[in-house]
């Protein structure tokens, strides 16, 4: 699999584009935002955070 980052200064321009590559993606193109892949990475960091139980949290809370 090969990747391209474009970075766009119009929002205009990056909808216009967004819509061509839609086209493609019966052919196997996916489209992925960086910014949900840094968001998703972060996320996945947390799961390695230690937790603890909703009531516990709220006796803290008050």
């Amino acid at each position: 699999m090969q990747s391209l980052t474009i970075n766009f200064q119009n929002p205009q321009i990056f909808d216009k584009f967004l819509w061509l590559l839609d086209h493609f993606k019966k052919d196997g193109v996916e489209v992925v935002s960086k910014e949900d892949i840094e968001d998703l990475k972060a996320l996945s960091k947390t799961r390695e955070e230690e937790s603890i139980p909703f009531e516990d949290y709220l006796k803290d809370a008050h």
